[in-house]
């Protein structure tokens, strides 16, 4: 049997990750991305779900930074307000924790253009969930 998912490019691939700048253990992060045409409707304006992945992302991210990789972020909630449009070029997701508890988190984010000005901002409601509960689940769930 072959693996049919070998081929199939990494969701940082398809996100357009360029790199991971900041992992701080006190719960922040900064991740760059590059916006690619393809990731455009009309006018040259990145799709909305883009935004919101890549301010995910950074959360889930700040997340890990601050809790290690024994948990998986589970979003409860995701609240994303537009404030400009992103344009394809490098985008700067930031999230940072905003209320910690033993399960259940409080983060934000942003997007911000390079320079510095803020296309969207979201805030999230994040569980920690048991990585290896997760990754059981999943399992059961594909078999």
């Amino acid at each position: 049997m072959t693996d049919t998912h070998a081929a199939e490019p990494s969701l940082y691939q398809i996100m357009g990750l360029v790199r991971i700048v900041i992992l701080d253990p006190e719960g922040r992060a900064t991740l760059e991305y590059e916006a690619r045409p393809e990731m455009c409707h009309s006018g040259g304006v990145v799709q909305g779900g883009f935004v919101t992945g890549w301010i995910d992302a950074a959360m889930a991210h700040a997340v890990i930074a601050r809790h290690g990789k024994g948990f998986v972020p589970m979003s409860l909630e995701l609240k994303v307000s537009f404030f400009a449009p992103a344009r394809p070029g490098l985008v700067i997701a930031e999230g940072w924790v905003e209320r910690a508890g033993k399960r259940t988190n409080f983060y934000e984010g942003h997007l911000k253009a390079p320079d510095g000005t803020v296309l969207a901002k979201a805030t999230s409601t994040i569980l920690l969930v048991d990585t290896e509960r997760v990754v059981a689940a999943s399992k059961a769930a594909t078999q």
